[in-house]
């Protein structure tokens, strides 16, 4: 299975644990990756729309008195096993360069 882009994994990853929209999204990425990584609005909705279409995620409903403007979305079943895969695959990487010295130090 090939591997996914990393906007699409830093999407399912700030969907893992729930319900969100653009804005939020491109907030959370921010915030674990730094202003420099976060993709811009255009770019963040373009892979929404792919990801949505490749049934990875799913339009959620909108939350009492919110802007009816702001839609929500949900990894699906496809999305969660998808970001699980991409996960194990990500940390096998990791381990292998923690074991040639390319990382010292740091969270095991």
């Amino acid at each position: 299975m090939p591997g996914i882009t990393p906007l699409t994994y830093q999407i399912l990853l700030a969907l893992a644990d729930g319900d969100g929209h653009g804005y939020g999204i491109i907030k959370e990425i921010e915030q674990r990756s730094g202003s420099a990584s976060a993709p811009s609005t255009g770019a963040l909705y373009l892979a929404l729309q792919r990801m949505e279409g490749e049934g990875l995620i799913q339009e959620a409903p909108a939350r009492p008195g919110d802007d009816a403007r702001r839609r929500y979305y949900r990894l699906s079943a496809k999305g969660r096993r998808r970001a699980e895969q991409e996960s194990i695959h990500l940390a096998v990487l990791v381990a292998a360069a923690r074991d040639k010295k390319l990382i010292v130090g740091g969270a095991s």
